[in-house]
């Protein structure tokens, strides 16, 4: 009796004559990578990482290294090492460090209490699904999109004391008549405030309408059920949910407050009634009797500054994620 062999059920077709070897990766095992992905993945990871660690980590290693130091800028042999010197000059004899910490905090005061609920409410209204929501979240967010020194220079055209656009409505336009919006001490800093408040809105409607997308509507419905209008549900249901939200709301406003710098240097370039500590540090580096020194111990202070208040912002985001 003859006996015709068959094939095992786990043998691979032949391929057909003249085709070429298919490669097949055997099931259970992965795919090793080749020595063109890990030269590519390399790449793709490492140049990003020197680029950050040269121009964020080491820059900011050596600002704080030059605080303790006297350099103006001209070859590595004029540094002279001084301690604290820059600090205590910085903290007693600079009468404009003050004034520029006292503007930070001002800075800070009115976006958050102004163009903050602003664009709390303006989430609010946008999360009722109204018409033509789409268009108006674009042209509230559109400030936030432009650079900075672009808004400047519009605002700039808006406070021209002869051909502005607030001159003209209230008639100050006139010879004699002129209000300098931008020259004045008394005035500058609160019309940059305002232009800072007409970007930081949208900024803030993003931020909460993000945050409004993630209320579960249950509870909502349930709300209403109870009997609640709608401001009863905002303030005893929407808004305790809005916690997270509020967290980086106001880091995020901090920050802003601190690194507040394109719109007052596009303006004035810091001139009195405007001294921010953004400014003093780049009219002490980059000015005409360049202090890197004492430039970089004012940065060193808004260094501290800032980690006081991003720190523990991580370490209760981190605390957050190891709970869940």
């Amino acid at each position: 009796m003859t006996i015709t062999p068959t094939k095992s059920p786990e043998a691979a077709p032949e391929p057909p004559s003249g085709a070429a070897p298919v490669n097949r990766v055997p099931q259970g095992h992965k795919r090793l990578l080749t020595r063109r992905d890990r030269l590519t993945l390399g790449f793709m990871a490492g140049l990003p990482t020197i680029l950050h660690v040269a121009l964020v980590w080491v820059t900011a290693l050596a600002s704080i290294l030059l605080a303790f130091t006297s350099w103006n800028g001209i070859g590595f042999d004029s540094i002279q090492w001084v301690g604290l010197e820059n600090f205590k000059e910085l903290f007693t004899n600079n009468p404009q460090f003050w004034p520029a910490v006292e503007h930070n905090v001002i800075w800070f005061v009115v976006l958050i209490c102004i163009p903050t609920p602003l664009g709390l409410f303006l989430a609010v209204q946008l999360d009722k699904k109204i018409r033509f929501s789409r268009v108006y979240q674009t042209a509230f967010f559109l400030p936030v999109v432009l650079s900075m020194a672009v808004i400047g220079f519009v605002w700039q055209l808006v406070y021209n004391p002869d051909t502005g656009l607030i001159n003209s409505l209230i008639g100050a336009n006139e010879p004699g008549h002129y209000i300098d919006w931008i020259g004045d001490p008394d005035l500058n800093l609160w019309a940059i405030l305002i232009a800072a408040s007409w970007r930081h809105t949208g900024y803030m409607m993003i931020l909460y309408l993000a945050g409004l997308k993630g209320v579960d509507p249950s509870l909502r419905e349930a709300s209403a059920l109870d009997g609640a209008n709608e401001w009863q549900t905002f303030k005893n249901v929407i808004f305790p949910t809005l916690r997270p939200t509020n967290t980086v709301v106001l880091v995020v406003t901090i920050i802003e407050a601190l690194r507040a710098f394109d719109l007052v240097f596009v303006f004035n370039k810091g001139a009195e009634g405007t001294e921010l500590l953004s400014i003093l540090v780049t009219n002490n580096i980059i000015g005409e009797s360049s202090r890197i020194g004492y430039g970089s111990a004012i940065a060193v202070v808004l260094l501290l500054i800032s980690l006081v208040v991003i720190i523990p912002y991580l370490v209760a985001t981190f605390r957050k994620e190891r709970r869940a």
